[in-house]
């Protein structure tokens, strides 16, 4: 050992992980966090080998027994009591995956439902875990990190000194814990957290000339999700929902832009990509304010000429034997809505060789599932909305809101098969069933690549964000995705700095510019002497420095509570608002600022052996003392005789 470095590292083993962090809202918190202000220090055990806690231990949870286990820590309290801190075995370990595992509720933001029946079970493995607070740190292993933790607990457990064990040191310690800010607007006004929110993105094909008054062509309006949520912050993949829903609208938008005579269509087909829906539909609703005061983040479009509002749902899993199966979910009944159930039914029969099959969802069903149109229904009842899924009654997916609804829980097939069924069907709309024959339609084809390629790039770490397709558009800050919505930084704008955009939102920006743009004179120049055409943006500008000018209507809407106004530098909590149904209901969610979180495991003896050691050193010191002066006084008394 040559530095105190190479000490550190041979005292610490320091763990890669992901932590379930501090939420907030306007009653309280939930998530975890350590209970106060110093670091959290405990032996670690394995829960299996746990029937009976006798001391506050760090506790090692297999993905197998999440479930059970917090159960129990909300039924017996003295075994609560003694939890220290919780560690969680990697996704890999999880044996029992025919059951599931979601921390979600029974029936996800039920308080937002259009609809009287929020008893209903669209998610029946739905345990809720996430949505209580818990005053101790949890952590969810890497698979690396497992090893090292199982290792300790066997050696823990097989150890004969008592006084020697494996610990486990939780650095969670939140600043609204430290500061006494138990609720959103305290935490607020002390600034010790942020709100959760981002930035959506919209575009149109073909792009929407803003400068025209003559606005009239029906709105329809495609939308999907981009954001996920999970126990564990920085492990929301949502594969199943909603990503596979955002990568099949990304390959249709992609389809359909290859189609010549996009300026005859008599709709106009716009596509939105909400973010913050996961926490009260914060991209939906702040759209739809936006709409109401016609900013400037939604120039183009009028809210009166929305025609149907089509939401792609989680179609991951529609794949089943050989044939892909999807169900379409429908507000109230309107000849709209009866024109898109035709326009999905023709082009179902369009890709007979595809073995396709689109059903109504039950009658029984009490309404539309949790979905972002469920925003345009409580904004207006007459709404005409449709939900496309790969479920009837009850969700398919088992991994809901879990950090194990990853790339394993989906099929490619099923995602291409909705991308198809989807780009078709927009083509007919738009084209009013008047251009729609079958060598038009047999004419946009998916890009099967694509939809791996993107499935690649934004569900796995390999190739990750690092990808040459998002490279290609933007410098990612990191190369694992991750689809938590994250916080909003500084004042929101509909021209953000990109250092206050996330990789998911700059890469669909950029995506959508590209694919929806039309050639125009000087369009492709680069971007270093500023785009100068009308309705021009600059594309790729992140990889190369210069970017280049393309003609295409995409903007960034920002997405956070409607109950919240940045003024001087400082979020405030705004009165809630009765000509405002879904704010009133708002939990205005934030998330705790902190310094530093980690884990680290190194060996300790026992405090009282300690002592032990330290006062038996010292009665040996005092003995040798009295010993030296004993002999000392022997000798001289003995040498005077002589």
């Amino acid at each position: 050992m040559e530095s105190v470095p190479d000490l550190q590292k041979s005292m610490y083993k320091f763990i890669d992980g992901y932590p379930c962090v501090r939420l907030l809202n306007l009653s309280g918190v939930i998530g975890c966090s350590n209970p106060g202000r110093e670091m959290v220090v405990a032996p670690i055990v394995r829960y299996k080998n746990a029937i009976a806690l006798s001391q506050p231990s760090a506790v090692l949870v297999s993905s197998d027994e999440i479930q059970s286990f917090f159960t129990r820590i909300w039924h017996d309290s003295s075994f609560a009591g003694n939890i220290a801190g919780v560690i969680v075995e990697s996704e890999n370990e999880f044996q029992n995956k025919s059951k599931g595992f979601s921390p979600a509720g029974k029936f996800p933001l039920a308080e937002f439902a259009p609809y009287q029946n929020t008893s209903y079970e669209w998610n029946p493995i739905g345990s809720g875990i996430m949505w209580n607070a818990y005053d101790f740190p949890v952590f969810l292993l890497s698979e690396s990190s497992t090893l090292t933790l199982q290792e300790a607990a066997i050696k823990n457990e097989k150890s004969k000194k008592a006084y020697i064990a494996d610990v486990a040191e939780f650095d969670l310690v939140m600043q609204t814990t430290k500061a006494g800010t138990h609720d959103s607007e305290t935490c607020l006004k002390e600034e010790t957290c942020l709100p959760l929110g981002g930035y959506s993105v919209w575009s149109s094909l073909p792009p929407i000339n803003v400068s025209s008054s003559d606005q009239s062509k029906p709105i329809i309006l495609t939308m999907a999700s981009m954001d996920s949520a999970s126990f564990f912050r920085d492990k929301s993949l949502g594969a199943d929902s909603p990503l596979s829903g955002l990568i099949s609208l990304l390959a249709a938008i992609d389809a359909l832009s290859h189609v010549d005579g996009l300026d005859d269509l008599t709709k106009q087909l716009v596509f939105i990509f909400f973010t913050g829906e996961s926490w009260g539909y914060l991209g939906s609703r702040r759209f739809l304010y936006e709409l109401d005061l016609q900013s400037e983040a939604v120039r183009g479009l009028n809210n009166s000429l929305i025609e149907m509002a089509i939401e792609i749902g989680s179609v991951g899993k529609g794949f089943n034997q050989g044939i892909k199966r999807f169900y379409t979910h429908t507000a109230e009944v309107s000849s709209a809505t009866n024109e898109t159930l035709k326009a999905l039914k023709h082009a179902q029969d369009s890709l007979k060789s595809e073995h396709i099959i689109v059903s109504p969802a039950n009658a029984s069903n009490p309404g539309i599932p949790p979905s972002s149109l469920m925003s345009f229904l409580r904004k207006n009842s007459l709404t005409s909305g449709l939900v496309l899924e790969d479920f009837d009654s009850v969700f398919s997916n088992k991994f809901y809101h879990s950090h194990l609804d990853n790339i394993s829980n989906i099929n490619s097939s099923a995602i291409v098969a909705a991308a198809s069924l989807v780009a078709r069907t927009l083509y007919i709309l738009a084209s009013d069933n008047k251009s729609a024959s079958g060598s038009a339609l047999t004419g946009i084809s998916v890009n099967v690549s694509l939809v791996e390629e993107l499935m690649g790039c934004l569900l796995d770490c390999d190739p990750g964000l690092s990808c040459e397709l998002v490279k290609e558009y933007i410098s990612p800050n990191s190369t694992c995705p991750n689809h938590y919505a994250g916080v909003i930084l500084d004042e929101p704008s509909f021209e953000p700095p990109p250092g206050y955009v996330d990789d998911m939102s700059r890469f669909l920006w950029n995506f959508l510019a590209d694919r929806t743009s039309i050639p125009s004179e000087n369009a492709s120049s680069s971007c270093s002497q500023g785009c100068s055409n009308k309705g021009a943006v600059c594309v790729r500008e992140e990889t190369d420095g210069k970017g280049i000018c393309v003609i295409s209507t995409t903007r960034y809407v920002p997405a956070y509570s409607t109950r919240l106004k940045f003024e001087s530098g400082i979020w405030t909590v705004l009165p809630p608002n009765s000509s405002d149904p879904m704010g009133m209901l708002d939990p205005v969610w934030t998330e705790s600022n902190w310094n530093a979180i980690g884990l680290r495991v190194y060996t300790v003896q026992d405090a009282a052996y300690d002592r032990i050691v330290l006062v038996a050193g010292i009665s040996v010191t005092v003995l040798a003392y009295l010993a030296i002066v004993t002999t000392r006084a022997v000798l001289t008394k003995a040498l005077k005789r002589d």
